[in-house]
């Protein structure tokens, strides 16, 4: 549904973005990410029409932005970061104006308007002047007028800032209820919602991409393996002689926690279970076992990793790939 190869923007001798290529497939929610200044806006507003790519290629729905920015723009919807809402204008008379401009026929607009208000969380509100909403509802007009025209891609660029916790949960279930209808890219720095919301995942820094996978893809191949905390009752010496000889077990760190308990680090080498193996063997060695639980290395883990410019290399976390910790950092 979206194609980008080599797409580059440059302002003089800046480039905003650099050799920046990735594919979203049909139905999908993208997550992009990336520090401010890293290039998400950028791409969007190329992907979008709003202008032109320095170097490189982009298809939105079969459509190359470049050579037919009309036919692709009419297949996009777009809600940047601040809404281009008419905020003297009712709800019901923004979205009629913006049919129109989007190219909805006559006919088809009040069911195109009844449909997207139903579907945004608006219904009752068309008679209010926009400027009388309140910051949620204002975003929900942003995403109604994005939707009018049904369009086959929706890009969101941090549709929930500045809303509360409860406005953050509603507007994610209603993105999510999207999937499968549209092809969206959603940029944001909740990093919950896209563990959330979103299926695959691009993390960009400095204007070059530095990850792309799904969420869970991610975390695992950034922790290279798997390490297992449990809390055991008993003799704590015995721990390194019962679960040091495990198949796949690497390293079994014990120490002492007071009131005749242990702590205890056990580290595997993921490349299989060995948490009921761990469990078995504590227990059938008559100690204790109060507590286990596997440590997870977190979306945001992987996200400062990537995005810490000491850190930061110029490889790239492809799908399926191991992560490339080598080479120089990018500058």
């Amino acid at each position: 549904m979206i194609e980008v190869e080599h797409l580059t923007k440059r302002y003089g001798l800046l480039a905003a973005i650099e050799d920046v290529s990735f594919q979203v497939r049909q139905g999908e929610i993208l997550g992009f990410l990336g520090p401010n200044g890293a290039g998400k806006t950028t791409t969007m507003r190329i992907l979008a029409g709003f202008f032109p790519a320095t170097e490189g290629r982009a298809v939105v729905a079969g459509y190359d932005v470049f050579e037919h920015p009309l036919e692709a723009k009419s297949r996009v919807g777009y809600l940047p970061e601040s809404p281009p809402l008419y905020t003297e204008m009712t709800v019901d008379s923004y979205l009629r104006f913006v049919a129109t401009i989007k190219g909805v026929a006559g006919a088809e607009t009040p069911d195109r308007m009844e449909i997207v208000k139903d579907r945004c969380g608006l219904a009752g509100q068309g008679e209010r002047l926009i400027k009388h909403l309140s910051k949620g509802y204002r975003q929900r007009v942003g995403l109604a007028q994005a939707l009018i025209h049904d369009p086959d891609v929706l890009i969101l660029d941090e549709p929930t800032i500045g809303l509360d916790p409860r406005q953050i949960i509603e507007f994610r279930e209603l993105i999510g209820s999207l999937r499968g209808e549209h092809t969206i890219i959603l940029s944001t720095h909740i990093l919950p919602e896209v563990s959330m919301t979103c299926d695959r995942v691009i993390i960009i820094s400095r204007g070059r991409i530095v990850a792309v996978d799904s969420p869970r893809n991610l975390t695992s191949r950034m922790q290279g393996g798997e390490q297992i905390d449990l809390t055991v009752g008993g003799d704590g010496s015995r721990v390194n002689e019962l679960l040091g000889g495990l198949p796949h077990v690497t390293r079994v760190a014990v120490e002492e926690a007071g009131n005749g308990l242990s702590s205890v680090l056990v580290e595997a080498d993921g490349q299989a279970e060995v948490r009921h193996a761990v469990a078995r063997q504590v227990i059938r060695g008559g100690l204790d076992l109060y507590e286990l639980k596997v440590r997870s290395v977190s979306l945001e883990d992987v996200f400062v990793e990537l995005t810490t410019e000491e850190e930061t290399s110029e490889g790239t976390f492809r799908e399926g790939e191991d992560p490339d910790r080598e080479g120089e950092a990018a500058s």
